[in-house]
């Protein structure tokens, strides 16, 4: 019977040390959660997440200047029931997605490279972002591009 107190004394004196050097090795230089600003490529993944969701509006936040002009253009045209149909079934052959990293144009502005994944092929576009008060917004797209696949999305392992 002493043996079951120490035992979880003993437990308990074990997790709060390991608590104590994980605390311990957090960085000091951001306060207690806080995180860091959204970077550009936190604004392609709302984007991202909108389109999937068929989410018009937040897709539409996710632009600024003569695109987004374009889009609500668009969406003024189509509806806003079709526009986010359109977008659902736009990402619905969408298997996965890679973010390159950022690259600064200036002060306010980067460029990322998207590669889309699909069954049957690679996709990749250079998406073009400014930011503003609100954040990162995507200004400019270039055109897509196919990107040749050594090994195509789905192929079993052997």
């Amino acid at each position: 019977m002493n043996r079951r107190p120490k035992a979880r004394i003993l437990t308990f004196a074990a997790l709060a040390l390991a608590l104590a050097i994980a605390v311990g090795r957090k960085p000091f230089s951001r306060s207690a959660g806080s995180e860091p600003p959204p970077g550009p490529q936190d604004a392609i993944y709302a984007m991202l997440g909108a389109s999937r969701a068929g989410d018009v509006e937040a897709y539409l936040a996710a632009y600024a200047g003569q695109m987004r002009a374009s889009l609500e253009q668009s969406v003024r045209e189509t509806g806003k029931d079709p526009f986010s149909r359109y977008l659902k079934e736009s990402n619905s052959a969408i298997k996965g997605v890679a973010l390159a990293d950022p690259q600064p144009l200036g002060d306010r502005e980067a460029s990322v490279r998207v590669e889309y994944v699909y069954q049957d092929r690679n996709e990749a576009q250079t998406m073009y972002l400014e930011k503003d008060a609100a954040g990162w917004k995507i200004t400019r797209v270039d055109g897509t591009e196919r990107v040749k696949t050594l090994i195509p999305y789905g192929t079993p392992v052997e």
